[in-house]
């Protein structure tokens, strides 16, 4: 039972949904043709826009792999990156205003093109234009005006030169301009001939480096990769290729300046050492020669040469801790020096403690972002902030190792002078002219072998200085995708569909919501527990039907099929008394009690019709009876009730009583007890007795009627009724002594532009019978 109910609110749901939106079928195709039409046009003029990708790895210090060990040997400065550190780098301002300036792109050039016949559009001329234009100070633009100026200028090969804006200028020569310092030089990514006017714009670099980077994406594939996938869309898909390959070019060589400036500091430390070294031994060896040709001592005997490998060996051992420890004073020297400005870090040669190196190594990477991000960004930029707050917790970090290694080295130091003490007091046993060669020479070999190290170490650091050294690795060079990503035609239809079908709805839908009329059946049901007994299509005119008028027998038709559903027909039938009436004025009441009485006059059965809205006599206006006597001179005693019943000329079986003269109390008239007499004459000699009374809720002569009433017929007209008087129908006949209500839905319009009566409910084919449509108040 539960699973019929559901679909039967389904299916009267979606009948509700027809009757709402069917009859505008036709708009919804005009609009559906516009829209497809502007999205047509809107494809062919919009510009296509070509995606661009490219992917390369990054050395990672967590991730991935790194550059062969023999190139990592032979580069100590090789930095490992973090990923996510890197694409920062990648989509800084820096790196592309880079590429903005090598490509020239603050100077497009643009081609005419035509749009059915009309020169509204524009497309980059980046591979037909003949030249490029470049600007020796392009960051001095200065846009004027909110659009750039258009510059028009053709190309003379012939005589080489460029006629911009009517003057003349040479070729691949830095030339004065009203721009500036130009130079005008052959484009050498033209593949193709332009076919229009060619014309260029300036545009200051710093809003192409801006509007480029809301273009660019930069991500890894997945999270723990050290691949990083590059995309760019660009209208032109080699310019979009050579921004990508800009893009990864300038990040290289970034990486590339930043490692040359730690090994330039590096190689300032080891310079400076080798002179003072060379010049020591350069003393060393005079002082060496000085005394061998004063004394005359030629050579050391074996227990010196024992005593001077020893002492060497300690004395190198000494000298290595120094240089440690000189090496741990400047790095202590800058930690203390700075305030986290971001200044480079120094060398850390010879120290071999990977922690000191690593927290060495991260301080570098986050000051040399920190100078990339302080050259573009606001110094209270959060990113900005965030690094340097970094910085300052590495620092003391830093700081404590290095104190912990001085700490160490000293204790090793001082034992180290033990032995030297104790080298020197075996030197006293050596006869004294090789004693004093014995420690020149001693103090020539640890000069000598720091030397030497030194001069290695310079070696390694030159190696660094390689150009191809440390640069990431390019999987996949910038590629253009072969087809446009958009406009894609698909989408647009589709879109322009869902928008079309859209407004469709809501002109519809706002349509009937602003309307406060009755425009459906269902919206009678939802509003009343009065049963809607019949469906009356619109009549112009209000007019009397006849038979003999073939356009009124359809009309007629729904009649017969309003007394069917009565139960009209039915020989058991035994209520013989109908009362139509309205809650308003104008809603038709008159024209369904006169088309009512005629319908059943047909049958052959004996019907009267009553004009009972005394005020305004509509159905006696409608038979031609004004001036004829009726029922208010009855109930006055001016007339008796043969006199005022008129015989139809449509038919001999309907039979008419007018209203009758104006004048008097006519509520008076129905309490003074002559009106039942009347009903009951006229019941005795009709079949049916329909009475047109007036407005139920203006009038109380309704009210009155009821008694005599079997059957009451509120009309509720299509269009014209308000929703709040159909709502209220319970409440306010609650009181009402009203017998069996049905409600006859009146006056039905045909609705939207196809002009279909489907659309306003469910007919006469429920077939509820008299039992289930009539109710008793």
């Amino acid at each position: 039972m539960s699973y019929n109910n559901k679909s039967a609110k389904n299916e009267n749901l979606f009948s509700s949904m027809m009757d709402l939106f069917f009859p505008f079928w036709p708009l919804l195709a005009v609009i559906l043709v516009v829209v497809l039409f502007l999205a047509w046009g809107y494809k062919n003029y919009a510009t296509p826009i070509y995606e661009v990708s490219a992917t390369l790895i990054i050395k990672d210090e967590n991730k991935g792999v790194d550059n062969s060990k023999m190139v990592e040997s032979m580069s100590p400065f090789d930095s490992k990156k973090i990923v996510e550190n890197e694409i920062k780098v990648i989509q800084s301002p820096d790196i592309m205003k880079k590429v903005v300036d090598t490509l020239n792109l603050y100077a497009p050039v643009y081609e005419e093109k035509d749009f059915f016949g009309l020169n509204i559009k524009s497309v980059s001329a980046y591979n037909s234009s003949p030249i490029q234009i470049k600007l020796k100070n392009p960051d001095e633009i200065v846009i004027e005006k909110d659009v750039p100026a258009e510059h028009y200028f053709t190309v003379d090969f012939s005589k080489k030169n460029v006629k911009v804006d009517g003057r003349i200028y040479p070729l691949n020569e830095w030339v004065d301009s009203p721009f500036g310092k130009i130079m005008f030089y052959p484009n050498k990514n033209k593949v193709q001939q332009a076919k229009k006017p060619l014309y260029f714009i300036l545009i200051n670099p710093r809003s192409v480096t801006q509007s480029l980077l809301k273009s660019l994406e930069v991500a890894p594939p997945e999270k723990l990769s050290t691949v990083i996938n590059l995309y760019l869309q660009d209208a032109v898909p080699n310019r979009g290729e050579d921004i990508l390959n800009g893009i990864i070019a300038a990040y290289n060589q970034n990486g590339i300046e930043d490692k040359n400036i730690l090994a330039a500091n590096t190689m300032k430390f080891i310079e400076a050492r080798i002179r003072n070294i060379g010049n020591e031994l350069d003393t060393l060896e005079s002082e060496n020669e000085q005394y061998r040709s004063s004394k005359g001592v030629v050579d050391l005997s074996q227990q010196s040469r024992i005593y001077l490998q020893d002492a060497g060996h300690n004395d190198q051992r000494i000298a290595d801790i120094r240089l440690k420890l000189s090496v741990l004073d400047k790095v202590e020297n800058y930690i203390l020096s700075k305030d986290g400005g971001g200044s480079i870090v120094p060398s850390t040669l010879g120290i071999d403690d990977p922690v000191l190196t690593q927290l060495l190594q991260k301080l570098y990477n986050s000051e040399i972002e920190y100078e990339r991000l302080k050259k573009t960004t606001a110094v209270n930029n959060p990113m900005l902030t965030s690094l340097a707050d970094e910085i300052n917790k590495i620092r003391p970090n830093i700081l404590d190792n290095v104190q912990s290694q001085k700490s160490n080295l000293n204790a090793s130091l001082s034992n180290l002078y033990s032995n030297s003490g104790k080298y020197t007091s075996a030197l006293q046993t050596i006869p004294e002219k090789e004693r004093k060669l014995l420690e020149i020479t001693r103090r020539r070999a640890v000069k000598q072998e720091i030397f030497a190290s030194l001069l290695q170490k310079r070696e390694e650091i030159a190696l660094s200085f390689m150009p191809t050294n440390g640069q990431d690795i390019v999987v996949t060079s910038a590629q253009a995708s072969l087809e446009p990503v958009s406009p894609k035609g698909i989408k647009i239809y589709g879109i322009a569909i869902f928008l079309g079908a859209g407004l469709w709805i809501a002109y519809v839908t706002g349509k009937e919501m602003m309307n406060k009329k009755i425009l459906f059946r269902s919206e009678i049901e939802e509003s009343t527990n009065l049963p809607v007994i019949g469906e009356l299509s619109y009549l112009k005119g209000d007019k009397q039907l006849s038979l003999n008028k073939p356009e009124d027998i359809p009309f007629i038709e729904q009649f017969r099929q309003l007394d069917a559903q009565l139960g009209l027909y039915s020989r058991t039938f035994r209520k013989k008394k109908i009362l139509v009436t309205s809650s308003l004025s104008g809603e038709g009441k008159s024209f369904v009690s006169k088309n009512l009485a005629y319908s059943l006059a047909q049958t052959g059965k004996k019907v009267v019709l009553l004009d009972m809205d005394f005020r305004k006599p509509n159905a006696t206006k409608a038979f031609n009876l004004k001036d004829h006597k009726g029922i208010v001179d009855y109930l006055k005693g001016e007339a008796s009730l043969d006199s005022i019943v008129i015989t139809s000329e449509l038919d001999t079986n309907l039979d008419i009583l007018p209203a009758g003269t104006k004048g008097g109390d006519h509520t008076q008239l129905l309490l003074n007890g002559k009106l039942e007499l009347l009903f009951e004459k006229l019941s005795e000699r009709y079949d049916y007795v329909i009475m047109d009374s007036a407005p139920i809720g203006l009038i109380s002569d309704a009210n009155l009627l009821a008694e005599f009433s079997e059957i009451t017929l509120l009309v509720v007209r299509h269009g014209f009724t308000p929703k709040k008087i159909v709502r209220r129908l319970d409440q306010n006949l609650g009181d009402k002594n009203l017998q069996h209500i049905g409600i006859i839905f009146n006056g039905l319009k045909k609705r939207g532009l196809v002009k279909e009566d489907s659309g306003y409910g469910y007919g006469y084919g429920q077939a509820y019978g008299y039992g289930a449509y009539v109710q008793k108040r």
